[in-house]
């Protein structure tokens, strides 16, 4: 999808959080594809310590192509 979000933007200048909503939103592909984004301007926590035994738990599967960059997280096994 990031890759159709940033053609659709190519040029503009993104000055205000409002552009950039309406620009992801307005993102279309040709076989049918839309965006739809909307601004979430809640706060969350920072700062919050991930442990080891956390992150083990999480089942992410990564791409064969560069899996530090490209990965999905995917649910659970149970």
């Amino acid at each position: 999808m990031f890759c159709y979000i940033t053609q659709n933007w190519r040029g503009r200048p993104l000055v205000s959080h409002e552009v950039m909503v309406k620009l992801i939103g307005s993102t279309t592909t040709r076989k049918g594809l839309k965006i739809m984004a909307e601004l979430d301007e809640n706060e969350y926590p920072t700062g919050i310590k991930v442990s080891d035994k956390e992150m083990a738990k999480v089942n992410i599967e990564r791409d064969y192509f560069h899996g530090e960059w490209n990965y999905k997280i995917c649910p659970r096994k149970s």
